[in-house]
């Protein structure tokens, strides 16, 4: 299984950005999905998932009516599109994809998600 997100890069605050997540390896149906990011000096945070089973998105409050999941499963693909973005959303962001059914309680657990991306660097800085 493989994850490959790109998309980053170095965009003005207020900017936007979409990052992709690719999938090979495995058929990204109705498993739950998940954006992350890790900050330098910083342990990795959660952004957002996507449940597809219940059609339910998930989102931590800094980035909630800022941030959208979407997911194309005819591409095997996952986005996020990034609006507003402030200094603060600058990170290294990582799609993931669990196996497991998790409850929602647990999603924002980096530990419970099986496969990770490479991750893709977003800047945000004027």
């Amino acid at each position: 299984v493989q994850l490959q997100a790109s998309g980053g890069g170095l965009v003005q605050p207020g900017g936007s950005l979409r990052l992709s997540c690719a999938a090979s390896g495995v058929t990204i149906g109705s498993y739950v999905m998940g954006w992350f990011c890790q900050a330098p000096g910083k342990e990795r945070e959660f952004v957002g998932a996507d449940r597809r089973s219940t059609g339910s998105k998930y989102y931590t409050d800094s980035v909630r009516g800022r941030f959208t999941i979407s997911r194309d499963n005819g591409k095997n693909a996952l986005y996020l599109q990034t609006n507003s973005l402030k200094p603060e959303d600058t990170a290294v962001y990582y799609c993931a994809l669990t196996v497991s059914r998790p409850i929602m309680s647990s999603i924002p657990d980096p530990s419970i998600h099986d496969y990770w991306g490479q991750g893709t660097l977003v800047t945000v800085s004027s």
